[in-house]
């Protein structure tokens, strides 16, 4: 049986990366740090990190990840949408879906970005057989997640492998490296809760 492909509505790079400039532009302004500095701390080559800063380059899960860890704030400080009153409709062709490399991995925003909670909602979406590898996220973060399609094998740390089927869950602290693996050969989806230790000061 061949892969099934994952079909979507992307939506526009030029979008996307025009927030995370903006984002990450009010960000280093407040802590009066330097791109330069920024790339030493997060490990991201420093050209993207410029071609990221001046929205020139739509950044990857992976390079996202590392600029908030280094800047200390929650991921979707970066992409989410601002604050806006008491109801929000989030369409799905709004620029919040970022993807890793290649694209195997999509981990698109269902909430609006709000400062003064420590929680973020995200759907995501693992191509056929793929291994996503994340970094060790902020100390006491916690992950949440329940299989909506497909199977996959979490692993956190050192902990054994857990694999999860459809309408399973696992909750696990997400401070040390940990991994995502579509085992089946159709895309998977996933819903994740993800909570910080204390809220972000940023707006």
């Amino acid at each position: 049986m061949e892969p099934t492909l994952i079909k979507r509505s992307r939506p526009s790079p030029e979008r996307l990366s025009r927030i995370v400039a903006e984002r990450l532009e009010r960000l280093l302004n407040r802590r009066g740090r330097s791109l330069t500095r920024l790339a030493e701390v997060s490990g991201v080559d420093a050209d993207e990190i410029a071609r990221i800063a001046a929205g020139r380059q739509a950044p990857s899960v992976g390079h996202l990840w590392r600029i908030a860890n280094a800047l200390g704030v929650p991921f979707g400080s970066l992409v989410a949408s601002k604050e806006r009153g008491d109801l929000l409709v989030i369409r799905k062709s709004e620029p919040q879906s970022v993807e890793s490399v290649g694209g195997a991995f999509v981990s698109r925003a269902l909430y609006p970005y709000d400062s003064r909670r420590p929680v973020e909602f995200y759907h995501l979406t693992i191509a056929p057989k793929h291994i996503e590898r994340s970094e060790a996220h902020a100390p006491g973060t916690k992950e949440n997640l329940v299989v909506a399609r497909g199977s996959v094998e979490i692993v956190v740390g050192r902990e054994p492998a857990a694999q999860l089927d459809e309408g399973d869950a696992i909750d696990f602290l997400a401070d040390v490296p940990h991994s995502y693996r579509n085992l089946g050969v159709v895309p998977a989806t996933i819903y994740l809760v993800m909570s910080y230790a204390e809220a972000s000061d940023e707006d």
